[in-house]
């Protein structure tokens, strides 16, 4: 499959992509952001639409279980609870919806599939919260609250996913268009020679 640059969509340098995506969401999860505006949605995203096989679908696990533990350490965040593995699933789901819907890549496309991923995120994460913990009633009028009370982090959850999808896909896509004529001039003398 190929994106709109013409560009194979998933590279073969996807150990490389995978470490740099890895680092490069590490480091953006520990600088201080606005609660739930991070780069782990549009990563897990961006890895699913970009990356071969399990290696998509490892860069949120990992991104998430390296940064945690340093989280936890420097501002006193739970380490893990109940709702945890809802949190990584939710994540890894993101990998599927990049797999399933970017097999070509515009603009519209991408900003859907990160609207898509911030509403699945906001309702299996609200969901686990109210089965798993114990903050809301286990009742209908307590998946209400809950729903209710989460409501001023869709927005922040929303932003972070477009601005962090944005970045990548963007830079991809410079890269892309870097690598064009790059490629072109090297070929030219090999197709000459072969003449």
């Amino acid at each position: 499959m190929r994106d709109t640059t013409g560009f194979p969509v998933r590279g073969s340098n996807g150990t490389r992509v995978a470490v740099g995506l890895t680092v490069i969401g590490a480091l953006a999860r520990l600088i201080p952001h606005p609660a739930n505006f991070t780069p782990v949605g549009g990563t897990s995203l961006f890895a699913g639409a970009r990356l071969r096989g399990w290696s998509a679908y490892l860069v949120p696990l990992i991104l998430m279980a390296v940064t945690d533990p340093l989280l936890t350490a420097i501002y006193g965040y739970p380490l893990f609870g109940p709702v945890t593995p809802v949190i990584y699933g939710a994540f890894l789901v993101n990998v599927w919806i990049g797999r399933r819907l970017l097999a070509t890549v515009n603009a519209s496309r991408v900003a859907a599939a990160s609207v898509l991923c911030s509403l699945q995120f906001f309702v299996l994460t609200n969901l686990g919260v109210w089965m798993l913990g114990n903050w809301y009633p286990h009742t209908f009028a307590g998946l209400v609250i809950c729903f209710a009370a989460a409501l001023p982090f869709l927005g922040s959850t929303m932003a972070g996913d477009l601005a962090y999808t944005g970045f990548l896909f963007g830079l991809d896509a410079l890269a892309g268009r870097l690598r064009g004529p790059a490629q072109r001039e090297a070929k030219a003398p090999a197709e000459i020679s072969a003449a």
